[in-house]
C-alpha cells in the first residue's frame, strides 16, 4: 500500500513580480488571466445622484463637469489599454497606474500635487481569500478605486449610504468620500479579528480537553493568518498618521478629524493582532510545556521501575546462578533450603516496598502538588 505524501504548505507571502526587469518606467503589464476592466460610475451632489457603467474613459467628461463628485470604480486589470486611457483622461501618473497593476505594492499615501495616490490592502469579512490591492486616486472632483477581482470590494455600505441620503457624505466632497472608503475598509479588519479570536477560543477548549497535538497545525496556521492581518494594517497606519499629521489642500481640516479616528481603528486592530499572536505564541509554548511534561512523567514512571526491578533482577539472577550444594558447603545452600523460595520472594517484595518508601519520602512519586 502506497503512502499519500502530505501537500507542502502554500506560501502566503511569496510576490511574483510580473513585470520584465529593464522595462521602461510606467510600462502597464495587466495579468494575462485577469477579468476584463469594468468602469462604474456614481456621481453626486446635494441635488441628487447619477450610476452608469462605462464603455469607455471619454464618456466621463460630461457626467464630471455636472456633478460635483465622480466615484469611478474599476474592477478587473484585463485591459490594459482601457487603465491607460482613464489614467490619460484623469491625468493620473504613468508609474502610479504601473503600481495600480502590479499587485505586490505595500500599503502608502504618494502625493502628486493634484491628486493623492492611496494603496491599501481590502480583505473580505465573511471570506478567507487574501487580501487584495486597493489603489484609490483622490483629487479635486473625483475619487478613483481600482481593484482586480470583480464585485469584490466591501463598499456596499457607502453606496448605500450616497443613494439613500445617509450622514453627510452626500452632502461633503472628494476628502470625506475616500475617508469613507478607507474607514468602511478598515472596519472590515474588525470581523476578521473576531473570527479569529473564535478561532483561538476553540483551540483553548481543545487545549483543555486534552487534545493538544491535534491544534499545533491550527495554531501555525492561526498565526499566519493574524501575520497577514499585520502586514496589511501596519503600513497603513503609518500612511494614515502622514495625512493627519500633514496639511493638504485636497484634505478639509474637518475631514482630517475623522481621519484621525480612521487611525485609531488601526491602531486598534494592530494591538488586537499582536494580542492573538502573543496568545498564540502562548498556547503554543503551553502545549509544548505539556507534552515535555507528559514524556517526563512517562519517563519518570519508566524510571522507577526499571530502578525497581534492578535489585529484583539482581536477586533472581543470584539465585539462578544453580552452584550445586552437594559439592560444598558454600555453594547456595539455600538452593536446599525449604524456605528457600519464600525466602527470595520475601527479600524481592522487601527491596521493592523499602525502594517504593523511599521515592515517596524524596517526593517522587504520589506527591501532592499544592
Amino acid at each position: 500500500m502506497s503512502k499519500t505524501k502530505p501537500k507542502r504548505r502554500r506560501r502566503r507571502f511569496r510576490i511574483r513580480r510580473k513585470a520584465q526587469p529593464g522595462l521602461v518606467p510606467g510600462t502597464i503589464q495587466p495579468e494575462p488571466a485577469s477579468p476584463p476592466s469594468v468602469i462604474e460610475v456614481i456621481c453626486y451632489g446635494p441635488d441628487g445622484l447619477e450610476e452608469k457603467t462605462l464603455s469607455h474613459p471619454r464618456e466621463l467628461g460630461p457626467l464630471m463637469q455636472k456633478w460635483p463628485v465622480t466615484w469611478i470604480n474599476v474592477d478587473g486589470f484585463g485591459d490594459g489599454t482601457t487603465i491607460l486611457q482613464l489614467g490619460e483622461f484623469l491625468g493620473l501618473h504613468r508609474l502610479a497606474l504601473e503600481d495600480v497593476v502590479n499587485l505586490h505594492q505595500r500599503p502608502k499615501i504618494d502625493d502628486y500635487d493634484q491628486y493623492l495616490f492611496i494603496v491599501a490592502q481590502m480583505m473580505q469579512a465573511a471570506s478567507d481569500e487574501p487580501p487584495e490591492q486597493l489603489s484609490i486616486f483622490l483629487g479635486r472632483n473625483f475619487v478613483a478605486t481600482f481593484s482586480s477581482r470583480p464585485n469584490g470590494d466591501c463598499f456596499d455600505p457607502v453606496r448605500e449610504r450616497i443613494r439613500k441620503s445617509k450622514g453627510r457624505l452626500k452632502n461633503a466632497g472628494t476628502d470625506y468620500l475616500a475617508y469613507a472608503l478607507l474607514d468602511t475598509l478598515v472596519d472590515v479588519y474588525f470581523p476578521i479579528l473576531e473570527r479569529l479570536s473564535d478561532r483561538i477560543d476553540a483551540i483553548e477548549l481543545k487545549v483543555d480537553q486534552q487534545q493538544s497535538h491535534a491544534v499545533m497545525a491550527d495554531i501555525h496556521d492561526l498565526r499566519n493568518e493574524l501575520l497577514v492581518v499585520r502586514r496589511a494594517i501596519w503600513p497603513l497606519r503609518d500612511a494614515l498618521n502622514t495625512i493627519v499629521r500633514e496639511t493638504h489642500e485636497l484634505i478639509a481640516p474637518e475631514t482630517r478629524v475623522y481621519l484621525r479616528d480612521c487611525y485609531d481603528h488601526t491602531v486598534q486592530i494592530i494591538d488586537l493582532s499582536e494580542l492573538y499572536r502573543d496568545l498564540c505564541g502562548d498556547l503554543r509554548d503551553f502545549i509544548v510545556s505539556l507534552v515535555s511534561q507528559r514524556t517526563n512523567d512517562i519517563m519518570k514512571v519508566l524510571t522507577i521501575i526499571a530502578t525497581i526491578f534492578i535489585p529484583l533482577s539482581f536477586v533472581a539472577g543470584f539465585y539462578g546462578m544453580n552452584f550445586d550444594p552437594a559439592a560444598s558447603p558454600w555453594n547456595m545452600p539455600e538452593l536446599k533450603w525449604r524456605y528457600g523460595y519464600p525466602f527470595a520472594i520475601g527479600v524481592m517484595l522487601a527491596v521493592a516496598a523499602g525502594l517504593l518508601y523511599f521515592f515517596k519520602r524524596k517526593g517522587w512519586i504520589w506527591r501532592r502538588w499544592d
